[in-house]
């Protein structure tokens, strides 16, 4: 038994945020980054599944939500220069309401169209394709064409070919690494020990992806208050230290 599913498709990434903000009545000044990040990821692993190929557009609001994400979790925020804290979402915020604000314009546009068009009619289709017929000779044409004629449309379908051979394509590289999965593995190295070093982790997944999931993930357990960081030799290394006992499955 085979399951058919069906993704509504949006115009743009701006158009599926406002999606997921109205389904889930969600407040648009104050956006759960986390959760939004989560099902525009989904959406477009969705989409993948499929093979449907995800526009730069999509995938740079991606990084960008991504990005906004794990400043929320650092534990320091930026301060402007008269000392208040700067919300990393606010300007996100701004292009979702002046998206939503032109989105709002281009349907009442489009009804003021629908209202002209039911007014007046656009003339009659099929007394202009009869006219058209009547002056213009298709078999008379054909005569015409001769060898330098179908080169010339010949070397047009080429130059079509090879552009749409040679447009870019974007591809989405799903990484074998969750931050709930680093999470669960910081937690099992701390079962074992009081605390562990930043080194160490490294030296268990030594790439720089699974350095960035493994920074995100301590991160996260810091804003959860269930481990804290001593700065250890140097400013390229500090320690994980759990503040109280931790059980792990």
């Amino acid at each position: 038994m085979s399951f058919e599913i069906k993704l509504p498709l949006f115009e743009g990434p701006f158009d599926l945020l406002l999606f997921f903000i109205e389904r889930d009545e969600l407040d648009i000044h104050d956006i759960p980054i986390a959760k939004i990040t989560n099902d525009f990821l989904d959406y477009l692993h969705h989409l993948e599944s499929m093979n449907i190929e995800v526009a730069s557009e999509f995938i740079l609001v991606a990084a960008t939500l991504m990005k906004i994400k794990s400043r929320m979790l650092l534990p320091r925020p930026q301060l402007d220069d008269e000392g208040n804290e700067i919300d990393p979402r606010e300007e996100l915020v701004r292009h979702l309401l002046e998206y939503k604000k032109y989105k709002s314009v281009l349907a009442q546009l489009q009804e003021m169209e629908e209202a002209e068009i039911n007014k007046e009619k656009r003339g009659n289709l099929l007394k202009e394709i009869r006219s058209l017929s009547e002056h213009v000779n298709v078999e008379a044409e054909i005569q015409d064409i001769d060898l330098y004629k179908l080169m010339r449309v010949y070397q047009k379908v080429v130059e079509r070919f090879t552009e749409a051979q040679n447009r870019p394509v974007h591809e989405v590289i799903q990484y074998p690494y969750t931050i709930e999965a680093q999470k669960d593995f910081i937690l099992y190295e701390l079962k074992n020990s009081d605390r562990i070093s930043f080194e160490h982790v490294i030296t268990k997944f030594p790439n720089k992806i699974a350095v960035i999931f493994n920074f995100l993930a301590i991160l996260e357990l810091l804003q959860l208050r269930i481990v804290t960081l001593h700065l250890g030799e140097g400013f390229n290394n500090f320690w994980i230290e759990k503040l109280e006992e931790i059980e792990v499955s």
